[in-house]
């Protein structure tokens, strides 16, 4: 283990370490060499994690969504409610750049920051899709609408260091993030007209 030598100061540690196969630790500064091949399959492992969680976040709330049932068409939508199409564009879109970015990420990122990403991106998976078997199930709108709004708190970091990672990955998730908050109000929204 050396310590990172000062001309490569100004690079950062991930875009250096694609370059030279040296792995580094960005919070010692301090780097080693590596199998090129090792780190490759690690990095082609958490990218295979990304898309594994993008796969199981569009099939879980695909089956579990039912905005044609009886009882969704029977309640009192919020005001700001958007329409169904603007629904139907956001999520594919919204399926589309998380896959993205959290690719990229895998790809070129720290350790710490891959890492950091693929965890926080499989709880807020987990809490988005429990809102949608919370909501449309059993119906518990209060419970539902908690595990959105943990979903969109924990979204932030996630754009945080996309951001971080290169300024147009943080760009991308913007709308995402917009649309987990308004999703999270509009279940508090059906709370407040269930009267529950």
């Amino acid at each position: 283990v050396v310590v990172m030598p000062a001309p490569w100061a100004h690079i950062p540690v991930d875009r250096h370490l694609r370059s030279t196969g040296i792995v580094c630790t960005p919070w010692s500064g301090r780097c080693g060499a590596v199998s090129h091949t090792a780190d490759m399959t690690g990095r082609a492992v958490a990218m295979g994690a990304v898309i594994a969680l993008v796969i199981v976040y569009a099939l879980g709330s695909g089956a579990l969504v039912s905005t044609g049932s009886e009882w969704y068409a029977a309640l009192d939508k919020p005001w700001w409610q958007p329409p169904s199409w603007f629904v139907g564009v956001i999520w594919p879109y919204n399926f589309a750049v998380i896959g993205i970015v959290g690719s990229v990420i895998a790809w070129q990122g720290a350790p710490a920051r891959v890492v950091s990403f693929i965890v926080i991106l499989g709880v807020t998976v987990s809490l988005a899709i429990g809102w949608a078997y919370l909501f449309f199930s059993p119906h518990e709108l209060i419970w539902a609408a908690i595990a959105l709004t943990a979903a969109a708190v924990l979204t932030v970091p996630l754009v945080v260091m996309a951001f971080a990672q290169e300024w147009w990955l943080g760009v991308l998730l913007l709308p995402y993030q917009a649309w987990v908050l308004i999703a999270a109000s509009l279940s508090w929204g059906y709370v407040v007209q269930a009267g529950a």
